[in-house]
């Protein structure tokens, strides 16, 4: 068992709104990893950042990744840093892998600079933002079988993308 697809991309690019949807479509179940995270936790993300630092946050993220690619055979969508960990790349490997890709002006409007983003809290929030993108870009890109550009997009159009793009697999597994 293993998800039909697996969405990556930054804050703002629509990971879970079009997870949903794709679920919704493929008749198939939606997780995220940070809720995954967070059950486990029984803390918010911002919370476990705050008090136990990045890493160990980190070390959660990987091991819910590593549950749900084992575990979930629906859609699942990783958090916007997941990818900078090499063991989660490592567990990609052999998954279909969407890049929904995000700009800057569409990803900061998206996200409107929330500080409840742990990576996104400071004193310049729109340039963290965008050093975030230009450090993840070739990351996601390294991960990912399928990029779509969502800036434009509604997300309905997102989903009819992927479909299209992982037809007649993920219709296959959805049935």
């Amino acid at each position: 068992m293993s998800p039909v697809a697996v969405l990556v991309g930054p804050p703002g690019a629509g990971k879970s709104t079009v997870g949903t949807l794709l679920a919704e479509r493929l008749g198939v179940p939606f997780t995220d990893t940070d809720t995954i995270v967070e059950a486990s936790a029984g803390r918010e993300i911002s919370d476990i950042f705050l008090t136990d630092g990045e890493p160990a946050f980190r070390a959660l993220e990987r091991d819910a990744v590593a549950q749900a690619l084992a575990d979930h055979d629906g859609v699942l969508a990783l958090g916007g840093g997941a990818v900078m960990t090499e063991a989660v790349r490592d567990l990609l490997e052999g998954h279909a892998v969407v890049f929904l890709a995000v700009g800057l002006a569409a990803g900061v409007r998206r996200v409107g600079l929330s500080t409840a983003r742990p990576l996104l809290a400071g004193v310049n929030p729109r340039a963290t933002f965008s050093a975030l993108l230009t450090e993840r870009l070739p990351v996601y890109r390294s991960v990912a079988r399928l990029e779509v550009a969502t800036d434009d997009l509604a997300p309905e159009a997102v989903v009819d993308m992927i479909v299209a793009a992982l037809a007649p697999e993920a219709a296959d597994r959805a049935r």
